[in-house]
């Protein structure tokens, strides 16, 4: 779907859509509590920093009964990320939304090459506040509340009533 209809779709009363833009509140406090629990885990020594990493990339498309393909932040504040064209969230969707969130983690590896994989993760640590700052800007500025992850996984995040 091309921003102009999502656009459209966004416009439209409430009466003729299900899409309602998610509070940009409520979005912040999701991305606390799920950066909280990724953080928690992390604190897990040798491999919490690897599942840390993967709840981040993979929270919005695993399949588990109390968080119904959403991270447990948006599940607690009833939000919901959906795909433009009405297929189901998965893990594919929730990597394109979610991988530039995970890079500074992704790059530790890189550490094991001697200076030129030092100087890729350095970049890349310096990248991950600046991506963060972009796609926050995005929510904030953007009417229908869609980030860069968004647009490239065709997602957009709603208020939800369960």
């Amino acid at each position: 779907m091309a921003d102009d209809q999502v656009q459209a779709v966004v416009d439209m009363p409430e009466a003729e859509t299900a899409l309602k833009k998610a509070d940009v509140g409520k979005r912040f406090i999701a991305a606390v509590i799920d950066g909280a629990l990724a953080a928690v885990v992390g604190l897990i020594p040798v491999v919490g920093g690897i599942i840390g990493a993967l709840y981040i990339l993979l929270r919005d498309g695993l399949d588990y009964e109390y968080m119904r393909r959403r991270s447990v932040g948006k599940t607690l504040m009833k939000l919901k990320p959906v795909t433009l064209d009405g297929s189901e969230m998965d893990i594919a969707t929730s990597l394109r939304r979610n991988w530039m969130f995970a890079i500074g983690i992704i790059s530790l590896p890189l550490l094991i090459i001697p200076i030129l994989g030092w100087i890729v993760a350095v970049l890349l640590w310096i990248a991950a506040p600046i991506i963060a700052i972009v796609e926050i800007v995005l929510v904030l500025n953007s009417s229908d509340g869609r980030r860069w992850g968004d647009k490239l996984a065709n997602t957009m995040v709603i208020e939800s009533n369960d």
